[in-house]
């Protein structure tokens, strides 16, 4: 697969390391830092963006909508969920901890934990992807697009901004994409949830005697 293949590349690209990755993620957060220094509304703005968007909040959202599965007895959506999104925090550390890469010293606000992957960018990836496959069969047609469009829109923002942040290299937000995208692969292989369309109607059974 093309992800894995990237985030094995984007790994063994910092830790050999590749000059032209460490040249190009020196650069980027060479410019990204001294324009957050002039610009400390700038800096707030990104940072409140890459909060309210975060992984945890993606979490708390779909917890609410575990609940509502198991209240609805959907139990294989429920089990999706939990596996695609909840689990991601797992699925980060562990990943951080199995590369170990320091945070960049520029940073320009604080972050905890070690820098590969980008968590926000993992996690948000894996979220979207989730909510879109459950949201988009229970939505007209005319809605798709938008929401596909907005969805994308939220995950490259997370991780650009990770980057304007100086609290991510740009390799370790394309590895957090790429892996994102693989385990929410194997969640939707393994668990594909079983929804029904928005515009399909029930069958009525005949109340005749």
């Amino acid at each position: 697969m093309v992800a894995a293949a990237l985030y094995a590349a984007a790994w063994i690209g910092w830790s050999s390391p590749w000059s032209w990755l460490v040249a190009a993620d020196d650069a980027a957060l060479a410019a990204t830092h001294r324009f957050g220094l002039a610009h400390p509304g700038w800096v707030t703005s990104w940072n409140v963006l890459c909060t309210v968007f975060s992984p945890v909040s993606f979490r708390l959202v779909v917890l609410g909508l575990i609940v509502w599965a198991l209240m609805r007895r959907q139990l294989r959506l429920a089990l999706f969920l939990v596996f695609s999104v909840e689990v991601t925090g797992a699925l980060t550390e562990l990943a951080k901890y199995a590369a170990d890469r320091p945070r960049p010293v520029t940073a320009l606000v604080s972050a905890s934990s070690t820098s590969f992957p980008s968590g926000h960018a993992l996690g948000t990836m894996a979220a979207v992807l989730a909510l879109l496959v459950v949201g988009l069969p229970l939505v007209s047609s005319a809605w798709r697009w938008p929401l596909i469009g907005a969805g994308a829109l939220v995950v490259v923002a997370v991780g650009v901004g990770r980057v304007v942040l100086n609290v991510h290299h740009p390799s370790d937000v394309v590895a957090g994409w790429a892996l994102g995208y693989v385990w929410f692969v194997l969640c939707l292989w393994l668990l594909p949830p079983r929804l029904t369309p928005a515009d399909e109607t029930p069958a009525v059974r005949d109340s005749s005697p």
